[in-house]
């Protein structure tokens, strides 16, 4: 494009300017701003303020999804699971259902475009996580509502999953593609992960509560609904 020939021409420039240095250094500072810089540059200058919403979009997208997965595994065993229940239902359903749901992505984001997807996106996402606060309330370790509950959360992965992948592919630039896309996907699960490191305390905190004293696993309950309401601000910028 016109705005990518203009950046590499500045690239031109600037490896002129460092001209008086040894080869090593000016090589260096070339490739940092080529493929650093004007990655950067590029994007805010196609998007301007709009550059904002769209990294705070794609880091809060699946806010939700990380910081429930975090507690995942801990609830299972809580709940009663065998580590060869959980085993069986996440390697073999559940993988089975992420392929799957990749499948429906893509042939949806085919038919449509992955900018329609994001909302309803979101709200899968977001809302798979009540499977599991059904789960807590069950009380008991059955395997197939633990079948139903990880079927589900691993269908709406891969389909939003795939929706997310084609929405950030539009967003890059073809010239800078492998930094562009780097950054998206590192800030994607960056505030989840911060997030998720307070999950553990949350579901403490909340299992102590005489608020779901009256049911043992009433704080993972009340802890998936939480982690379904992260959401709502990646609705919001969805919208």
């Amino acid at each position: 494009s016109e705005g990518t020939a203009e950046i590499e021409g500045k690239v031109a420039e600037f490896a002129g300017r460092m001209g008086h240095l040894p080869a090593w250094a000016r090589n260096s500072l070339v490739f940092v701003y080529g493929a650093i810089v004007c990655p950067f540059v590029d994007f805010i200058a196609r998007y301007r303020w709009h550059a904002l919403t769209l990294l705070l979009f794609i880091g809060l997208f699946r806010l939700s999804d990380i910081a429930m997965g975090v507690m995942a595994n801990p609830f299972y065993i809580d709940m009663g699971f065998s580590l060869s229940q959980i085993a069986n239902v996440t390697k073999i359903y559940g993988a089975i259902m992420s392929v799957i749901g990749v499948l429906v992505g893509g042939s949806l984001v085919f038919r449509l475009g992955a900018t329609p997807l994001l909302i309803p996106s979101v709200i899968l996402l977001a809302g798979s996580n009540l499977t599991f606060s059904w789960l807590a309330l069950v009380g008991t370790p059955d395997v197939t509502v633990l079948t139903v509950a990880i079927s589900v959360d691993n269908f709406v992965t891969g389909l939003s999953g795939s929706v997310f992948i084609a929405f950030l592919s539009g967003l890059t630039n073809t010239a800078y593609t492998a930094t562009q896309y780097a950054l998206f996907t590192s800030l994607m699960t960056l505030p989840g992960k911060l997030m998720g490191g307070s999950s553990g305390w949350v579901v403490d905190q909340l299992q102590a509560s005489s608020f779901t004293a009256t049911h043992k696993f009433g704080g993972y309950a009340v802890f998936f609904v939480y982690t379904a309401l992260l959401g709502l601000p990646a609705l919001v910028l969805a919208w």
